[in-house]
């Protein structure tokens, strides 16, 4: 069946099977190379169909971010899972990741003493933890040289602490993702130093970010994850060429006029996320000079390039009118995909498999 035949509504989510295999196994083959374990973060895909994709290629398991995302992996037969956030653990939550601890190996994030002793109280001991540690980001995470005292006091609430982890989120800006991988690695041999001194051996050393994921570093496993799909933001930070964006929003134009586009495509299927460096609210595939300047919650004002002889550089492409369909590349994937309920996956002109997104709103 062909693309248009078998999609005929818009806006739709397509993924480019032959780019996303070729995506999915680059990465796999990094790691395999650096001898350092893949645990691709699936919040960014929330796909067990694609999971599988990326476990077959050899990834070690998979990174979450909260605990409904780890019961829906879970219950999909994924055994080996990590929720890399540090949580406040009640009793109820508490209840869902003991009865995930029978169902699958679940490792949490702590950076406290007050969240390890929660977490030890309402779920048990059977789950392992990382340390995670503020390798610049500044979200999340101790000191690096403090990450032997919080592994102490998971280690005193009966926990058993697997290694450490960081997140440098700060790799998310022009010129920034090798700064963020050096001062990803100077932290996290830092923090497996100040585990060495409690007495405890870091077994794992996890880290890692799209843009910083080929670079060198010290981690021993990494969580990259929006590297299966590619988006504008990383576009825009050189870290990927069109030709590996693997998920595309396909949308229709609803009207023009001079030098403008308006699509059926807004903030509720694109997502509404925009940096202070990006040059716009998402890009449209094969058409690099055109950027998206305004997002509604169901259009987005495309401004369309001139014509060759008014400007210079980038191909002379037509300006499209009401009726046409355009696939748009998301500033943020992983938004983009929370806003739907599949991905129809395509090789070609053709529409090969749908895949749903089964761990779409998961936010508990």
């Amino acid at each position: 069946m062909t693309l248009f035949d078998a999609v005929t509504a818009t806006p739709a989510l397509l993924i480019d099977r032959d780019a996303l295999d070729r995506n999915i196994e680059r990465m796999a083959e990094s790691a395999r190379a650096r001898g350092v374990a893949l645990r691709p973060h699936a919040k960014t895909h929330k796909s067990p169909d694609l999971a599988r994709l990326q476990l077959d290629a050899g990834a070690a398991g998979l990174t979450v971010a909260t605990v409904s995302e780890a019961e829906v992996f879970a219950e999909a037969g994924f055994d080996d899972l990590f929720i890399a956030y540090p949580l406040w653990v009640d009793a109820a939550r508490g209840a869902r990741l003991a009865a995930l601890a029978n169902r699958a190996r679940v490792t949490v994030g702590v950076d406290s003493a007050e969240g390890a002793r929660a977490l030890a109280t309402h779920a048990g001991t059977a789950i392992e933890v990382l340390v995670e540690i503020d390798s610049g980001h500044h979200r999340t995470g101790v000191a690096p040289g403090h990450a032997g005292a919080v592994a102490t006091a998971a280690t005193a609430a009966g926990l058993t602490v697997a290694g450490v982890f960081t997140f440098p989120g700060h790799s998310y800006g022009p010129g920034q993702p090798g700064v963020a991988a050096t001062g990803e690695s100077t932290a996290l041999c830092t923090a497996a130093d100040s585990l060495r001194g409690a007495g405890i051996e870091p077994g794992v050393v996890s880290g890692g970010s799209t843009p910083t994921a080929y670079l060198d570093t010290t981690a021993t496993e990494l969580r990259p994850g929006v590297y299966v799909f590619g988006d504008a933001q990383q576009l825009e930070l050189g870290s990927i060429t069109e030709a590996e964006v693997a998920l595309t929003v396909l949308a229709t134009v609803v009207s023009t006029r001079d030098g403008v586009v308006v699509l059926d495509a807004g903030s509720k299927s694109l997502g509404a996320d925009r940096a202070p460096w990006a040059t716009g609210y998402g890009r449209i595939a094969g058409v690099p000079d055109a950027r998206i300047t305004a997002l509604s919650e169901h259009h987005a004002t495309v401004a369309w390039p001139p014509a060759r002889g008014a400007r210079t550089g980038g191909p002379d492409v037509p300006r499209p009118g009401p009726g046409d369909r355009l696939r748009v590349i998301p500033n943020h994937v992983c938004n983009a995909v929370n806003l739907t309920d599949e991905l129809i996956v395509t090789r070609g002109s053709d529409v090969v498999d749908r895949w749903p997104v089964a761990a779409r709103g998961c936010i508990v």
